[in-house]
């Protein structure tokens, strides 16, 4: 019995410094780091969702009228919530930048109401979408950042090696679909033109 445990203990302490000096440990390491990034877009756009009914909500309270921007937008959010649960990075980009063109149209209805524009509600649903949206860009990055860094560690020897046997690929980063996408919502509730009242 005590042979076979010294005859074990070379192969085990081989397997040990396989795994280490191949780069298994540290590709779990990285995998499992951009995987929680990813989860986190997931979270902030969810997020987001979950702000636009009580938007709407108050809004529809000073202009009842507008139906069909109420329309878009519950299509935009239903896309988005849709969408980060799914976590499929396409998904979520297109649903984003759909929701900001909603959005756009939602808070643009407040210039014809100036009641509305000074609304406690809305004021403040207002700064939480605008905190909101910030999360999503630091969410973002920090993914596009774990991203980079895993992609770079696999594709260096030797680890890329044992990124094949694993069957690690590298992974795609969150882009937004075009330039526009980029951008934050304004709700600065300024009217159009970019002059305030």
């Amino acid at each position: 019995m005590h042979t076979h445990r010294n005859r074990l203990a070379p192969v085990v302490l081989a397997i040990a410094l396989f795994t280490s000096g191949c780069g298994y440990n540290r590709i779990q390491t990285l995998d499992e780091a951009t995987s929680q990034s990813k989860q986190q877009i997931s979270v902030q756009l969810q997020r987001r969702a979950d702000l636009i009914p009580n938007l709407v909500e108050v809004v529809k309270g000073f202009a009842a009228q507008e139906a069909q921007v109420f329309e878009t937008v519950a299509e935009a959010r239903a896309k988005l919530a849709g969408a980060a649960a799914s976590g499929d990075l396409a998904q979520m980009s297109a649903a984003s930048q759909q929701m900001n063109g909603a959005l756009g149209r939602l808070i643009a209805i407040s210039e014809s109401y100036p009641l509305l524009k000074s609304n406690e509600n809305f004021l403040r649903l207002q700064d939480e979408l605008a905190g909101t949206e910030n999360r999503v860009a630091v969410a973002r990055t920090d993914y596009n950042t774990t991203v980079n860094a895993y992609n770079a560690y696999i594709r260096k020897f030797p680890q890329l090696m044992t990124a094949k046997v694993m069957g690690m690929k590298a992974r795609e980063y969150f882009e937004l679909t075009n330039a526009a996408a980029a951008e934050v919502p304004k709700v600065d509730f300024a009217p159009p033109g970019g002059k305030t009242p």
